[in-house]
């Protein structure tokens, strides 16, 4: 395996609290430059108020933040030329136009006149917003406004990219061209810092993974790594005919070292710290009368290591999809 690059953003102990509300408690960790890293966890978990301290709009209370070797806890404006910053919420001017848009965020970062609108034009093709971009921003179907406020982003092409739950509110049809969008600026060499409560999302996208659950960082770590079981158990699904529960008590009598459920009608689950031998299991529920219609090993989804290691259910990431309202503090 080949070594990490070296990090191009660096954070040690950070920690902010509002009021009596511990927003984010003694947070490590490093990104490395190209990497498109996830912070996924529920809404108030913390966030959004670690991406407004990494970018400069919220003062840490404790730690430290280095971005490509410049330390920003106490000079937050020295990076800023490094950084595209997408929101959770637009922060266009909806009385402006597309075009008229992308070119006032790149007066912002000094590009001249030729330069931004060329740059402008450029987006807007890419985006697939070309038509659009000379219609006022306000009129925009949500998934336009995000699509332009990436663009916005990256107009003077930042080397890294941070992104408050970008696909949160728009239709299915939109994220899904928003995530192929990240993919391919990450896939350009644009480093990607992506907070998200999507759990398929973070899934599809990034090469590592912290899990943030109240203020904490509680696991960090590779896709291919966390997709390992955190439990050590292997499992094997059989769907039978019926008799599910009594046959379930049939193979732990035969192998008392195995976990068996019928977690449906007519499936059953067999779990073991050891790799499971389908075929023994096969027989016997057949020498029992049992019509075994598939036997097939399960692989956990990103969705069951989360809820493992998090003890937060998926339905509450579901309700939050649904009603994405953001606490103060997410």
């Amino acid at each position: 395996m080949s070594p990490r690059p070296a990090p191009i953003i660096e954070v040690q102990s950070l920690t902010k609290r509002f009021g009596d509300v511990q927003a984010v408690i003694d947070v490590d960790f490093d990104i490395a430059e190209g990497e498109l890293f996830g912070f996924l966890g529920p809404n108030g978990a913390g966030k959004s108020t670690t991406i407004n301290m990494l970018i400069g709009l919220a003062r840490p209370d404790a730690g430290t933040i280095r971005i490509a070797g410049i330390d920003c806890t106490h000079h937050h404006k020295a990076a800023q030329h490094l950084m595209g910053v997408v929101p959770d919420e637009s922060n266009l001017y909806p009385e402006l136009s597309g075009f008229d848009n992308l070119c006032f965020c790149g007066s912002l970062y000094g590009m001249k006149k030729r330069e931004r609108n060329a740059r402008a034009n450029e987006l807007l093709d890419r985006f697939g917003l070309t038509q659009a971009g000379h219609r006022k921003f306000g009129g925009y179907s949500k998934g336009m406004k995000r699509k332009l406020t990436i663009a916005a982003g990256i107009i003077h092409s930042p080397a890294i990219l941070f992104m408050d739950e970008p696909s949160t509110g728009i239709d299915v049809g939109s994220a899904r061209q928003i995530r192929s969008l990240v993919a391919n600026l990450n896939a350009d060499g644009t480093t990607v810092f992506l907070t998200t409560h999507y759990i398929e999302e973070a899934e599809r996208l990034c090469q590592r993974i912290a899990f943030v659950v109240g203020g904490r960082i509680v696991r960090i770590d590779t896709i291919e790594n966390l997709m390992r079981r955190t439990d050590g158990c292997h499992v094997v699904e059989f769907a039978v005919a019926d008799g599910a529960a009594a046959l379930c008590a049939m193979i732990v009598a035969e192998w008392p070292n195995l976990r068996c459920k019928a977690v449906a009608d007519g499936l059953i689950s067999v779990k073991s710290p050891e790799p499971v031998r389908v075929g023994p299991l096969v027989r016997l529920l057949e020498e029992r009368g049992a019509e075994v219609a598939e036997a097939r090993k399960v692989q956990p989804s990103l969705e069951d290591v989360f809820v493992e290691i998090t003890g937060i259910e998926a339905g509450a990431m579901k309700l939050e999809k649904e009603n994405p309202r953001k606490a103060s503090t997410g």
